[in-house]
């Protein structure tokens, strides 16, 4: 069966460059792209594609001049809320942790850098359509390098998310809305992760996320 795809990246010549590979495959078909995280919601309500690529980078909304890798997520969560078995693979350029193994608790199925061989992204959108999670040799490392030196790796996996968002600066609010939670529920969250991580203030929540590669300085 033909494999229905969405493509996601702010840059409408990457998009072409991606499309240009896929199509070598007769089974993979293109069926709508977005530059935003907002667009690709909107066209997977529209089009319900079995596949959705796409970058991390990206910004939320076209008139936003935010473009990093706290928008891919909260794409990433916000497609999961609507369908749970959404089947999405990211692909970036970032390629360290933490950031495939935070758009994995986001929800994504695989993941790949830019760096990727053509016939790789083809292979892993096969894979990620079957329901069978595929990352790069590299992106494994360095997800089960990982797994014990994060000083988060004692938080349970919303508060991971709470506070990838708190990194990125995100108000409760806004994380709220993005997790479908209560902002009580959010500062609850909140509450919990400073006391766990031994931190008294959203400022040395940052610092620490800068310090473990959580975010950017």
């Amino acid at each position: 069966m033909t494999i229905r795809l969405l493509l996601v990246d702010d840059h409408s010549i990457i998009r072409a460059g991606y499309q240009q590979i896929l199509q070598k495959n007769p089974d993979i078909e293109v069926v709508a792209e977005a530059e935003t995280g907002y667009c690709a919601i909107k066209a997977c309500k529209e089009h319900k594609p079995d596949v959705v690529v796409l970058d991390l980078s990206i910004p939320f909304k076209k008139e936003s001049e935010e473009v990093s890798s706290a928008c891919g997520l909260e794409t990433i969560r916000k497609i999961i809320g609507m369908n749970k078995k959404a089947k999405l693979l990211v692909l970036t350029a970032m390629s360290g942790e933490p950031y495939p193994s935070q758009a994995v608790t986001a929800g994504a199925m695989g993941y790949l850098t830019k760096h990727c061989a053509p016939d790789e992204l083809i292979l892993a959108v096969e894979s990620v359509a079957k329901g069978i999670p595929y990352f790069s040799a590299a992106v494994q490392h360095e997800m089960d390098g990982a797994v014990t030196q994060s000083p988060a790796s004692c938080l349970s996996k919303r508060e991971l998310e709470v506070f990838s968002m708190l990194a990125e600066s995100y108000s409760a609010s806004k994380i709220a809305d993005a997790m479908s939670l209560s902002p009580k529920t959010v500062h609850a969250h909140r509450a919990n992760i400073l006391r766990k991580l031994k931190l008294k203030n959203n400022a040395e929540l940052v610092k620490l996320a800068v310090r473990s590669g959580f975010t950017a300085s």
